[in-house]
């Protein structure tokens, strides 16, 4: 009696389980990659346009004169930053590898740059007369900011169903291997062969 090859078949099982293992570790954002696109577009436009004054987003970025002379507080700093970095930095680089580590990074990063944006817009709002407040590159910077999160969050927790029932059969099968004894693992191994004949 022939015994099957169990060793090409477990590298074709090893291989079936990297692909899959490969596959969980995208995503796919669909119609929703264009809209982040044209929210990353709007993000960077909106570093050429008026923060607060005279003061454009690159100044607020590189901390210019005109920064400093409109009195831009640490908030809207550390959004310009975080929006630049996250928003626009990580999300590009999450639209173009498709990898799932970095959608969650771009994710969480617009979201703290969301709330940031929250403050840099209020601080603006209640700087002392002197100082100006909220311009329209501000606005935009945080209105775009708020949609990128928004299609980030709904693209990383949308997973298929065909990711999910592998994730779920892998989990299965690791689950029926660990209770399995070594006893039963040697019988599994072990050739059928045919019983001698008593003679």
């Amino acid at each position: 009696m022939s015994t099957p090859d169990n060793g090409n078949f477990d590298q074709f099982k090893e291989e079936i389980e990297a692909a899959e293992r490969r596959i969980a570790g995208e995503i796919d954002p669909g119609p929703r990659a264009l809209v982040i696109a044209i929210g990353v577009f709007v993000l960077l436009l909106s570093f050429v346009l008026p923060h607060t004054g005279g003061a454009m987003g690159w100044d607020v970025l590189v901390n210019s004169q005109a920064a400093t002379d409109a009195g831009v507080s640490l908030p809207s700093r550390v959004f310009i930053w975080l929006a630049l970095v996250f928003g626009v930095g990580f999300s590009m680089l999450a639209l173009l590898t498709r990898r799932w580590a970095l959608a969650w990074i771009a994710l969480a990063g617009s979201s703290v740059s969301c709330v940031l944006g929250l403050l840099a817009v209020w601080s603006r709002q209640t700087a002392a007369s002197p100082y100006p407040g909220p311009g329209i590159g501000l606005i935009v910077a945080w209105l775009a900011v708020i949609v990128v999160t928004y299609h980030w969050a709904r693209a990383v927790w949308a997973r298929t169903a065909v990711q999910l029932a592998a994730e779920e059969a892998r989990r299965r099968e690791a689950a029926e291997r660990q209770h399995k004894g070594l006893l039963d693992r040697f019988h599994d191994d072990k050739p059928d062969t045919p019983d001698k004949p008593e003679g």
